[in-house]
């Protein structure tokens, strides 16, 4: 079943970077910081863009990064309060936008209160049923070996009605979906029991699980997600760039299709070149002059598309595994775009394009790829339409030489390619490290 998501271009924004907030939480009696504004204020920024969701990192109160919540009702305080996220809703609902929320419901932050009480109280009080237990140690269970993020117990039905209660305050309040944090590591049975209960009074809810691994479709299906992120073409996207090896980027395209083809109806992959755990697209990719082709394959592939803040002015930051290893790639934002760098725009301009492209080819959102001709350095896709109804062709040469396809084009023409302008005389002549799309 089609929802608005099907028509979502998602703008990727971790609040807590974007506006320079502290690194930790402030003091209790100090004053909200009402840090929102500032993000409300970039929303035209992004409609221009061509973007009609904003998907946000944590919103809520914590100790540090975000994802060791310990209110999931409040506000974090170097964001601002309830008031300042009524304004933000009312802004982005103004301009078209959606807002895609980022619940945190596998594991809290030390000081969430039923934690705190589970200490106080001990293994034997209700309290302590919320969270799950280390069998070697006896000691609480924790989230892939953070000491901060204690793990819920899934099981306990107090925590399944306390997610329920958390999702449906906030769609009261304007919020047009989820995504949950490191589903991967909640069992698919707890969504299928959640999700329905928050649909009764939510019914065009959109619920977004993140996949880094597993098995996507059985996952999706059990749960009763509407999306799944798409790690494997994410990897596969600048890694046969950096190798030229498009053999790689053929089998995740297939993967792809195959996950198309075994979700439930309606659940959509979400598709990314960059997001705010992974180093930058432009840091990533070994030759600058590859980003274009790999925007081309994030906006012709099926899937839900997102774009992480800073990727379209090609920004630069690299993921390091230390603490404040993610500070390059979730960085402020200046107060207005006449603050970003000028080189950047020209990135900007290209994410227009391919964007536009996107939203004249609606069913793209729902493609097959069929792979018509590869070697190792170019690579021809044909994307269509499950019913016929359209197909592009997307070009990608990543060699140091001309390269021309032998495949046929019949009446399509090039609608985009590596730059704006004239296409060659022959569409199919791809020149050095470029890429064409025909329509």
């Amino acid at each position: 079943m089609a929802s608005w998501a099907d028509h979502a271009i998602l703008w990727h924004v971790y609040p807590l970077g974007f506006t320079g907030a502290e690194r930790v939480a402030v003091p209790a009696h100090e004053p909200a910081r009402h840090r929102l504004g500032h993000l409300a204020a970039w929303l035209d920024y992004a409609v221009e863009l061509g973007c009609n969701g904003l998907l946000l990192g944590p919103i809520f109160a914590s100790r540090t990064h975000g994802y060791d919540t310990v209110d999931h009702f409040r506000i974090d305080p170097r964001l601002g309060d309830e008031d300042d996220f009524d304004a933000l809703v009312t802004a982005a609902s103004q301009r078209g936008m959606r807002l895609v929320l980022d619940g945190v419901f596998n594991h809290v932050g030390r000081g969430f209160p039923a934690l705190r009480a589970a200490v106080h109280g001990g293994p034997g009080t209700p309290a302590a049923r919320w969270f799950k237990r280390d069998h070697a140690s006896g000691d609480f269970a924790v989230f892939e070996g953070h000491r901060q993020l204690v793990r819920f117990d899934h099981d306990e039905p107090a925590v399944l009605g306390y997610v329920i209660e958390v999702m449906n305050h906030w769609l009261g309040r304007g919020a047009g979906g989820w995504r949950l944090d490191a589903a991967y590591a909640v069992p698919p049975g707890f969504w299928s029991k959640a999700l329905p209960a928050v649909r009764e009074s939510f019914p065009g809810a959109w619920f977004l699980g993140e996949m880094i691994h597993g098995d996507y479709a059985a996952y999706a299906t059990e749960s009763g997600l509407d999306s799944i992120t798409q790690y494997e073409l994410w990897k596969a996207i600048w890694s046969s760039l950096n190798d030229r090896n498009f053999f790689e980027l053929d089998h995740a395209l297939r993967r792809h299709n195959d996950f198309l083809d075994d979700f439930a109806d309606g659940v959509l992959p979400q598709t990314f070149a960059g997001n705010h755990d992974v180093t930058r697209l432009a840091s990533r990719l070994t030759d600058e002059r590859h980003v274009g082709h790999a925007l081309a394959v994030l906006f012709c592939a099926a899937g839900v598309p997102s774009v992480y803040y800073g990727d379209e002015q090609a920004f630069r930051g690299v993921k390091e595994h230390r603490e404040g290893g993610d500070d390059e790639i979730r960085p402020p934002f200046p107060a207005s775009p006449t603050g970003l760098p000028p080189d950047g725009w020209h990135c900007y301009r290209l994410h227009q394009r391919l964007i536009g492209f996107r939203r004249r080819h609606p069913w793209l959102v729902r493609a097959r790829s069929v792979t018509e001709h590869l070697v190792n350095h170019a690579i021809a896709l044909r994307m269509a339409a499950p019913d016929g109804s359209g197909q592009v062709l997307l070009l990608l040469n990543a060699g140091d030489e001309p390269y021309r396809f032998p495949v046929g084009a019949g009446s399509l023409a090039p609608a985009q390619t590596f730059e704006a302008g004239a296409a060659p005389d022959d569409p199919l002549l791809v020149p050095a490290h470029s890429w064409t799309i025909l329509a």
